[in-house]
């Protein structure tokens, strides 16, 4: 028997795989979860002690996102490139050359407004508009962040503004040009720029040590333009007008006469930079054309006269206002047109506005006793009656529906129609008118045709801006009272330059010539143009017209007329007072007077008509001859001398004022 071997002892060693084909050979590699090969541990950590290698990824794909990024970024400059320099060219161009250049108008200078003499009224005078260009004031461009208000707070003083109006105006950044002040002086100019002087010296100094330069008046700029004067103050304040802020008449013959006295405005354009114009980058310019000069038909020292005369009786009579007119009888031409009060045309801030604009043409009243002569005309004219006419006056007279009374009570009168004028009686009046035609109805319509012809109810052909044309109602509109009220001046209403061309019409042989202001102009080359005559109407015969002036001078020269304080030493005066209720304008009510006088001289020969008229005096007399026949003798004996006319050659007429009953 075999002998039985003990088991030998395993040495333990490494496992060998088994090999799943059942072959021998290489061992396969294990697939079962637990002998696959363990993770590779992250990037920085240690296993077994050991560092773990970090592996970079690829650059090629931040390559091309940045390639394509700065491709785009490309693409949008050459797109935005093609657009300014090919698409958009010209309007980016326009835009440039507008930031660029600046264009300002050049002022026409203003034509001078003369008296007959060439003596200067109005004339214009060097001037600046002070403007800005408020983007130079921006904190870009100034280096200053409260440029507008240091600007302001400088100019305030010099402009006479506000400063938070020129803080305004300096803070429209896109804007590039601004009116800060118009028609400053040449020394309110020179101020500023003896500022912009020091501003820009200290900016440069500041620059120089390293600071920013800031100058808040480098965009402060200058236009140069005129300033309209009046060397005479207000001498004719009311004939001239005034010019506004703005360079255009606003007011009178200013106004009236704007589009020939304007002129036409120049333009300049030039390159600037920084509010400084570029000399090399030339400019172009149009020239503006000067204002044709006028010249009135007025005489200064006779202006003078009348204004002084007129002032004077206003204050003393504390008064309204007042007005004095003289006129050339033969050619219409207004010699003087006064107001008082007035104002000066050159500080118009510190002038009354009811004093502003023509009195004399614009205010309507009922003219009274002045009124007369147009009624003793037409009496004349139709030959209802004569100068040496009897006529009864008692000393109250019922027509209608009002008992009429004279301006003093008296015992009955006897008067022929020559001293009805002389006397202003209303009840001799109203007889003699009433025998114009057969009935009442036809008389008014009779009496009212020479009323129109005479000018009443239309303008005196001046064409003065706010002109009135005076109120004159159709004959078959006239009241009951009015038919006997309008033949001595009350219930029709005129203004002072119609009133005074009536005297004209009769001093003129009765023939209307249309008052004139103008006597001609001179345009800017010096070629003068005299005036158009004015228009000529025949109211009444040249026989009717020297009678009139003969009873006229009765008024003056008899000792029993209303006139006689109008009498002048070696001249023959025919005249006429006029005492009317004055409808006060606020109430329209009858409150006060209207004192007149009414005349020309000398009454042989006329050569000048005189009018005056006081509204409301309330102080001393009321009475027309009284505080207006003196002023017509002031103006008139000035005028008689200026005009250097002969004294009369012979003695008054002295035609009968009054007859004995039974003769």
């Amino acid at each position: 028997m075999p002998s039985k071997e003990p088991p030998r002892r395993r040495v333990p060693g490494p496992a060998r795989p088994r090999n799943p084909a059942g072959g021998s050979g290489r061992p396969r590699p294990a697939t079962r979860p637990e002998a696959r090969r363990p993770r590779r541990p992250a990037a920085g950590k240690r296993r077994g002690g050991s560092a773990q290698s970090i592996r970079l990824g690829s650059p090629r794909p931040r390559l091309r996102l940045i390639s394509l990024c700065l491709t785009l970024v490309m693409l949008a400059f050459v797109v935005r490139l093609l657009q300014v320099q090919a698409v958009d060219a010209s309007t980016y161009a326009a835009k440039a050359e507008k930031n660029r250049y600046l264009e300002y108008t050049i002022a026409a200078e203003r034509g001078e407004i003369t008296d007959r003499s060439g003596i200067a009224l109005a004339t214009s005078v060097d001037a600046h508009d002070i403007t800005a260009d408020p983007k130079l004031f921006t904190p870009e461009d100034s280096k200053a962040p409260d440029a507008p208000q240091q600007a302001a707070a400088l100019l305030a003083p010099i402009l006479g503004k506000e400063e938070a109006e020129l803080a305004k105006k300096l803070s429209t950044p896109k804007s590039r040009y601004t009116v800060l002040a118009r028609r400053q002086t040449p020394q309110v100019w020179k101020q500023i720029k003896d500022l912009k002087s020091v501003f820009a010296e200290k900016a440069a100094e500041d620059k120089v040590n390293g600071g920013p330069g800031a100058n808040v008046l480098a965009g402060v700029l200058q236009e140069p333009t005129t300033r309209r004067v009046y060397p005479n103050g207000d001498l004719a304040a009311g004939i001239l007008g005034f010019v506004n802020a703005e360079g255009k008449g606003g007011g009178g013959l200013e106004a009236q006469l704007n589009k020939q006295l304007r002129g036409e405005d120049g333009k300049i354009r030039y390159a600037q930079a920084g509010g400084r114009p570029v000399p090399t980058a030339g400019s172009t310019e149009i020239p503006a054309v000067a204002g044709t000069d006028v010249e009135l038909t007025i005489d200064r020292d006779i202006q003078w006269a009348a204004q002084r005369a007129i002032a004077d009786q206003v204050k003393e009579s504390d008064a309204d206002r007042g007005y004095v007119i003289v006129q050339n009888t033969k050619t219409g031409e207004v010699l003087a047109m006064a107001n008082a009060p007035g104002y000066d045309p050159n500080d118009l801030a510190r002038s009354n506005s009811a004093a502003l604009g023509n009195a004399a043409l614009q205010d309507v009243y009922e003219p009274g006793s002045t009124s007369k002569v147009m009624s003793m005309a037409a009496v004349l004219e139709e030959g209802a009656a004569t100068p040496g006419t009897h006529v009864t006056v008692p000393n109250r007279l019922h027509r209608g529906d009002r008992l009429f009374r004279d301006d003093i009570d008296h015992p009955t009168w006897y008067l022929t129609l020559n001293g009805v004028l002389a006397k202003s009686s209303n009840i001799g009046t109203i007889l003699a008118t009433g025998q114009l035609g057969k009935t009442q109805a036809e008389a008014n319509k009779v009496l009212y045709s020479y009323l129109r012809k005479f000018g009443l109810g239309s303008t005196t052909g001046l064409d003065y801006p706010g002109e009135s044309p005076g109120i004159v109602a159709k004959p078959q509109d006239w009241s009951t009272s009015q038919q006997y009220t309008i033949p001595f001046g009350q219930g029709l209403s005129l203004n002072a330059m119609q009133a005074a061309s009536v005297y004209s019409t009769i001093a003129n042989g009765g023939v209307r010539v249309e008052p004139t202001l103008v006597r001609g102009t001179k345009d800017a080359g010096g070629r003068y143009e005299a005036s158009e005559a004015p228009e000529r109407t025949r109211v009444v015969s040249e026989k009717t017209a020297k009678t009139l002036a003969t009873m006229l001078e009765s008024v003056v020269d008899d000792r029993e007329g209303t006139g006689t304080k109008a009498h002048i030493q070696g001249y023959r005066v025919a005249g006429k007072t006029g005492t009317a209720n004055r409808v006060d304008p606020v109430r329209g009510v009858y409150k006060g007077y209207t004192a007149s006088f009414a005349g020309f001289a000398p009454a042989d020969d006329p050569q000048v008509t005189v009018y005056c008229a006081i509204q409301n005096p309330t102080k001393g007399s009321y009475f027309g001859g009284q505080i207006c026949g003196p002023i017509y003798k002031k103006v008139m004996e000035f005028a008689l001398k200026t005009l250097q006319t002969p004294p009369s050659g012979s003695d008054p007429a002295r035609l009968p004022v009054s007859f004995k009953p039974g003769e």
